[in-house]
């Protein structure tokens, strides 16, 4: 009956993208004086504060797989992000920022939005996708300058995504290792320009002055790490 109810629920929302779909709303980003980035308060703090169910969370986790597909490894070709293994923290902050519009997803929106998912839902789905285990094979980069890549990674990344990129779930930094190399360069060029409106500050610091081929080199490099 879950099943059913998810897909109704998917088809729903595909309807509501294709006409009335539900408007995300918009809220102080990165643009905006006085942003912190990884404030805790609101529903992000109460579904952190949440026990998650890895049971119940895969059921409310349905509803998601059109996009980013049964177990969570999303697309080589950067269009979905790989959800398995990532740590829960991020993943609820991720999807509480979508959710309050600091994020700025409309395709998302209409499957993440208050109706479909609950608070509780949240960290439910958090808790089953950390769990999900992560095949090795990804997406990775041309391996054209690996070590002026690892050079920049040392210099500018390491301190926040670690020696192997495994990320600080206690504080939101994301587990890169295992992450589809398109999908890091994307979102690289989103944080460099400031399209990415609940990005790190001090992300957006390091990267600001980065030609277009230390983005390529450095991702290239982290696309490498071995899943964890």
């Amino acid at each position: 009956m879950s099943r059913i109810i998810a897909v109704i629920v998917f088809f729903a929302a595909c309807s509501a993208q294709a006409g009335d779909e539900p408007k995300q709303p918009v809220a102080p980003g990165f643009e905006s004086p006085g942003y912190v980035w990884n404030e805790m308060r609101g529903e992000k703090l109460l579904a952190l504060q949440a026990k998650g169910d890895p049971l119940r969370g895969e059921i409310a986790f349905e509803v998601c797989q059109g996009c980013h597909g049964l177990e969570a490894l999303g697309e080589v070709d950067g269009t979905y992000p790989r959800l398995a293994g990532q740590h829960a923290s991020v993943l609820i902050k991720q999807l509480a920022d979508v959710r309050a519009g600091i994020r700025d997803n409309r395709k998302m929106y209409p499957f993440a939005e208050e109706h479909v998912v609950t608070t509780q839902e949240l960290a439910d789905i958090a808790s089953y996708l950390s769990a999900l285990p992560v095949p090795e094979e990804h997406g990775i980069g041309p391996g054209t300058d690996l070590e002026r890549g690892r050079s920049l990674y040392a210099r500018d990344c390491i301190e926040c995504h670690g020696p192997a990129g495994e990320g600080d779930p206690a504080n939101f930094y994301p587990r890169v290792a295992g992450q589809h190399y398109l999908y890091l360069l994307r979102q690289m060029h989103d944080i460099r320009g400031g399209k990415r409106r609940n990005a790190n500050p001090e992300m957006w610091e390091v990267s600001k002055d980065y030609r277009d081929e230390d983005i390529q080199v450095v991702i290239d490099y982290m696309s490498r790490f071995p899943a964890m």
